[in-house]
């Protein structure tokens, strides 16, 4: 199979030289970038462009007929999305700086060197992708449907903030640029990933690979591959995971604990498009989408130098930070009503009924581990459910345990997030302990055996001071 068209839009080249024509689209088209037009009649560049769109002009200065500094403030004029980059004389750079002030994207100087020519050209490409990618999302964003809610189907929520990355994840799926999906363990930023390639409407495979623990030399072997005798032990030849993944996406997840050695390999794959197997000296080129992942702080590794700053600057073109479950958890019974039909069916077991305090139980805790976590929750309780009713006691015993276990930094976290401030003057213990007991009774809904759970005391306890209170009123 031949390598896939980009970009999608033609690069047209415009110059009455035909053998600059020729070195030029070869040129290009040994870099990957094989949608070339060539025009050797400077006349035919404004009747071509009325139809066909262009995702880069390259315009000599100087021609017969229409000169190409009479071209440009027509282009400019009609066509003005269309980044158009200028050859000019290296005699002649007081025409080029015209052409910059009259709307040209850049220029080169003849003779033209093939690196420049390729990186001003690509550089010319990603400015229109971009162009065209913010028109897109400014339409999506304006409207309230999605155009594909069928590839959405296995992803759970009816969270606005979840509808908000559905619809930028249409607008985004199918540029060619790299994307990073942030979010905690647990998420589903695999998921995440998923949707894109499905409507990236890439002909290649997803492939994965989590690089959490992945060595430098051993990243480099299975990202790349290698030739047969390329180290000792490298009996046969083996295609790496860009082949495999060849006209389709490559996601990498844990993307934060990849090392420096290999950042600066993966960030010249994604610059050059580009990349040689171990122990050749055959450049191949890489038709894939690169996807990253990770619940990592990349600002903070960042700064601590663990994380390169070119690289993250790349891979955040298209960024998508997945909210975790404590801040939709309206999603919560959706989800629960999900995982007991997927446990019932894989357990062959009646899905049972879940009584209403599961929900209060549930909505009172933060899930740490998110999406991930609660399925684990409830696969567990259905495996050990005997009745119509799905136990709530093995639930209550698991959330309560884990979150007696959290460390007391977590809990001024909490506090710190929830903005609880004290006054000049503060409350007595009684006044607290008031305050303390009706909060927990309105988050449960007035379950006085959660309530209990969540103040760290029992039901007596509870009872006790309700009780005391409503003697000391009366």
């Amino acid at each position: 199979m031949g390598m896939a068209i980009y970009p999608d839009d033609p690069v047209l080249l415009v110059d009455d030289e035909t053998q600059f024509l020729f070195s030029a689209e070869t040129a290009l088209t040994a870099n990957g970038i094989n949608n070339v037009v060539t025009i050797n009649d400077s006349t035919k560049v404004l009747p071509f462009l009325e139809k066909q769109n262009c995702s880069v002009i390259v315009l000599d200065i100087n021609m017969p007929q229409i000169t190409g500094l009479e071209l440009l403030p027509l282009i400019v004029d009609k066509h003005p999305n269309i980044p158009v980059i200028i050859l000019t004389a290296m005699n002649d750079v007081e025409s080029a700086v015209k052409s910059i002030k009259a709307g040209a994207f850049n220029y080169i100087l003849k003779p033209v060197d093939d690196t420049r020519l390729v990186t001003t050209i690509r550089s010319g490409i990603n400015l229109n992708e971009m162009r065209i990618e913010n028109t897109k999302l400014k339409n999506y964003l304006l409207k309230d449907k999605l155009e594909h809610p069928e590839a959405f189907n296995e992803i759970i929520t009816k969270s606005s903030s979840m509808r908000a990355i559905f619809k930028y994840i249409e607008a985004i799926a199918k540029s060619p640029q790299p994307v990073l999906i942030t979010g905690e363990t647990g998420v589903g930023k695999e998921m995440i990933a998923k949707v894109i390639h499905k409507l990236s409407g890439r002909q290649g495979e997803l492939v994965l690979l989590n690089v959490a623990g992945v060595d430098d030399n051993l990243f480099s072997d299975t990202l790349f591959g290698h030739k047969k005798g390329a180290f000792t032990g490298a009996e046969n030849e083996r295609k790496g995971l860009i082949e495999q993944a060849d006209k389709g996406t490559l996601f990498l997840d844990e993307i934060g604990d990849l090392s420096l050695e290999s950042q600066v390999k993966l960030l010249r794959l994604i610059q050059e498009g580009k990349y040689y197997q171990l122990g050749s000296d055959m450049v191949k080129l890489a038709d894939v989408r690169i996807i990253c992942a990770t619940n990592a702080d990349v600002d903070v590794l960042k700064e601590q130098n663990k994380f390169r700053k070119d690289l993250y600057y790349r891979l955040q073109t298209h960024q998508i930070h997945i909210p975790p479950l404590r801040e939709r958890k309206g999603d919560i019974p959706f989800l629960v009503n999900h995982f007991l039909e997927k446990a019932a069916f894989q357990l062959n077991k009646r899905k049972p009924t879940p009584p209403k305090e599961l929900f209060i139980l549930l909505s009172n805790y933060d899930f740490p581990g998110n999406i991930r976590e609660l399925e684990g929750i409830i696969f567990d309780a259905v495996s050990v459910h005997q009745s119509g009713i799905l136990p709530l006691e093995p639930i209550r015993e698991k959330i309560f345990s884990r979150m007696k276990s959290k460390d007391i930094s977590n809990y001024n976290l909490q506090y710190k997030e929830e903005k609880i401030f004290f006054g000049e003057q503060l409350p007595t213990l009684d006044e607290a302990e008031e305050i303390l007991i009706q909060e927990a009774l309105k988050r449960t809904e007035n379950n006085q055996t959660i309530a209990a759970e969540l103040l760290g005391i029992s039901r007596r306890a509870l009872n006790n001071r309700l009780r005391r209170k409503i003697k000391f009123t009366h």
